[in-house]
């Protein structure tokens, strides 16, 4: 049966910049953005390789960062000369461009029309959210006119995986498949996470391969991660484990809403998986319910389920709907001593 992917992998964007690079044809201007920030800078520097000689960056190079950006600024080093070279490159990171004042968004219009020949200007959204305001209809059709946007999603599965053991060869390790796909469940599908990570894994490693027990001893675990555990425990009747996850998370300072959402999104694919297995239906009805690229995660959803009865699935699910509701509504509550409360419903209505 075949599934389909979720929205992991190149875009369109990203695809003719590469198309760009090698062929040595990069246009005037680039709006970089999307959540996997290692790509965003991988591609940044990679342009700025092709456009900017070494040793000439301070010259044809020019990064500014801010909200408070001058437009005005920005035209005057897009106007610059290169020297030694023939183009420069102009960063701007973090202006967000739907938020100018009419003022400056008239003069951004009128260099976004008239770019050098000789600058390529790239606007690269990094902790500011890249949204379109379409209400801004001339700011639209100069940037769909004159400049190509570039979305940096998180790889699929198996380039992640491929990336991964690379990276582990480069530090003296090697990891098979499964290994690396246990690296992903536990700290994430983002570059940018898992560099560290892998730095870590590979330092603390004693054999020639990385294993499993590598990973638990020294990885940090994404919040997605623990609260799988957390709800796996549950269901296995391990109220002590799941409690001291819960103590844990809470410790870290991380947010009890944060913590019942995402615990409620695991039971929600639990109880799917649940509905699969009462249902006759295979993983890949579950991969491409949830759009997953890879069996690893489809397969842990599957063994957590067959702990469990589609009636306490559906239950724990109206639970937290029920918690987030009045977490979000109700004043005074202690939003920690009710999820610890909810941990002890959960576990009773398995009885």
């Amino acid at each position: 049966m075949a599934y389909g992917k979720k929205s992991a992998g190149e875009s369109k964007g990203l695809q003719k910049l590469k198309q760009d690079l090698s062929a040595g044809t990069l246009g005037g201007a680039y709006i970089f953005y999307g959540e996997e920030s290692y790509l965003r800078e991988y591609y940044l520097e990679q342009v700025r390789k092709k456009l900017v000689p070494d040793g000439f960056e301070a010259f044809n190079y020019h990064r500014v960062e801010g909200k408070d950006v001058d437009v005005q600024a920005l035209a005057e080093m897009a106007e610059a000369m290169p020297m030694m070279a023939e183009r420069t490159l102009v960063a701007a990171v973090d202006l967000d461009l739907f938020k100018l004042s009419e003022g400056e968004r008239e003069k951004l219009i009128a260099l976004l029309e008239d770019i050098p020949p000789y600058c390529c200007m790239v606007f690269v959204y990094d902790t500011v959210e890249y949204k379109p305001n379409r209400t801004m209809k001339k700011l639209c059709g100069a940037i769909g006119a004159h400049v190509e946007t570039v979305e940096f999603r998180p790889v699929d599965s198996r380039d992640l995986e491929s990336w991964i053991a690379r990276r582990f060869r480069a530090l003296g390790k090697d990891i098979d498949r499964r290994t690396a796909e246990q690296l992903i469940f536990t700290c994430g599908g983002l570059m940018t996470g898992l560099v560290p990570e892998i730095a870590k894994i590979a330092a603390y490693a004693k054999g020639p391969s990385v294993t499993q027990r590598d990973i638990d001893a020294v990885a940090t675990p994404v919040l997605s991660a623990e609260v799988f555990r957390l709800a796996d425990a549950v269901l296995q009747g391990q109220f002590g484990q799941a409690a001291s996850i819960l103590e844990n998370l809470l410790k870290m300072q991380t947010e009890p809403i944060a913590i019942l959402a995402s615990l409620g999104w695991q039971l929600r694919r639990i109880y799917t998986a649940r509905l699969a297995i009462d249902g006759g239906r295979d993983k890949y009805w579950l991969m491409e319910l949830w759009g997953m690229d890879s069996d690893f995660q489809a397969n842990r959803l599957l063994t957590a389920a067959r702990r469990g009865t589609a009636k306490w699935c559906a239950d724990a699910v109206r639970m937290c709907q029920t918690l987030d509701r009045r977490m979000k509504s109700e004043t005074g509550i202690d939003p920690a001593g009710e999820l610890k409360l909810l941990l002890v419903r959960l576990e009773a209505a398995r009885r």
